[in-house]
């Protein structure tokens, strides 16, 4: 069984990389709640396979840990934020269930 959450979130640029990456942070309560269940079971730097939902567009990715953030982040590509016409502090309406590989 899989669990589905969703929240609204503020997209991101990572700073280290602003000409490419972009992200939205996993709501504390949340991310708790990933943790607990799925924490244990997590792969390289920590991460969790998710398939996600923001609008109309589904993908499949990884969310991982961030100290600095404080939670988990969650990559969202170029392909996404054009199709639903998101930019840098964009609130994103999000989808997401943790996958069992």
């Amino acid at each position: 069984m899989s669990e589905q959450y969703e929240f609204s979130a503020e997209l991101w640029r990572w700073e280290a990389r602003a000409s490419s990456w972009f992200f939205v942070s996993v709501p504390p309560d949340v991310a708790d709640e990933i943790d607990d269940r799925h924490g244990g079971s997590a792969a390289g730097f920590g991460s969790l396979p998710v398939a996600v939902t923001i609008g109309a567009t589904s993908w499949e990715t990884s969310i991982f840990p961030s100290n600095q953030e404080e939670t988990y982040v969650l990559p969202v590509k170029k392909a996404v934020r054009t199709a639903e016409s998101l930019g840098d502090g964009d609130t994103a309406q999000v989808r997401l269930i943790v996958r069992r590989d």
